[in-house]
């Protein structure tokens, strides 16, 4: 059988055929419930659009001031970048690294890998490095924190008004809605993106297939015609285990509810 056309569950291992799914569907475990995977194709242009302004907005908040401090005639700007490099002279190495990586690599990191595999599959095509691009994805999105960040800052500023006249600066409010563009990325699964390239592949290996046809049938007819065996071929061993399909969920369908499954999950053997 095919391994790429299985699908196993994260929560209870139970290994599924993979069907594709349309529109809004998800395909849900049959035996916890859990979520093997939901159709991205709707979503690729919403998500596509909200990755190029959050990667615009992320720009923006690095390049200005996040708040300007005004105490006794002496004012000070603040970005986040001048606020590592003071960390940093500090001897607070650590801090300065941890806060860099949370805050600007890994949130930039997952933004550019986003629109390197978006922008190619939206065209039709599969990018170089496609599954390397996306696991990497899936190992930096849990460690960018820009929202714990954004709360600190908050509490910075509220804790500060007592002491100086704090002016919010124009770095502030991009990282308000940077923080808000995140949050809707973030619930995009990229895992998803893996279908839509095995549809991508067999879209492709049809149309190679269908360009060969022909040109394979005349070669048949004009040249000799090769023995027939002398026994038929034997049929290939049954599996022992029949594998079953998921609960497809349509969200449009209402009081349908979801295809029941056939067959009984085949569990993993343990690791």
């Amino acid at each position: 059988m095919a391994q790429d056309k299985l699908i196993a569950c994260h929560d209870c291992d139970a290994l599924y055929r993979k069907p594709r799914l349309l529109g809004r569907q998800t395909a849900r475990c049959s035996r916890c419930g859990a979520t093997l995977y939901s159709s991205a194709a709707s979503q690729l242009d919403r998500i596509c659009a909200m990755t190029v302004a959050a990667l615009v907005t992320f720009i923006i908040a690095q390049s200005f001031p996040i708040v300007e401090l005004d105490a006794n005639g002496i004012t000070t700007q603040s970005s986040l970048f001048g606020a590592l490099i003071v960390l940093w002279h500090e001897d607070m190495e650590i801090v300065a690294v941890m806060v860099f990586c949370a805050t600007i690599l890994f949130p930039l990191t997952e933004l550019v890998a986003l629109l390197y595999v978006l922008l190619p599959v939206r065209r039709g095509y599969i990018p170089p490095g496609f599954n390397r691009v996306l696991r990497a994805i899936q190992f930096v999105r849990p460690w960018g924190m820009l929202e714990v960040f954004m709360l600190g800052v908050l509490i910075t500023i509220v804790k500060m008004v007592s002491l100086a006249r704090v002016i919010p600066e124009t770095a502030l409010f991009a990282f308000g809605a940077l923080t808000l563009m995140f949050t809707v990325v973030v619930t995009f699964d990229a895992r998803t993106l893996w279908d839509i390239a095995d549809a991508l592949r067999d879209a492709a290996s049809e149309a190679r297939e269908g360009g060969a046809g022909p040109s394979g049938r005349a070669g048949v007819a004009g040249g000799p015609r090769a023995p027939s065996p002398p026994f038929p071929p034997s049929p290939p061993p049954a599996s022992p285990h029949p594998l079953a399909e998921p609960d497809i969920r349509d969200p449009a369908a209402g009081a349908q509810g979801p295809v029941s499954p056939r067959g009984d999950p085949l569990t993993k053997a343990p690791r």
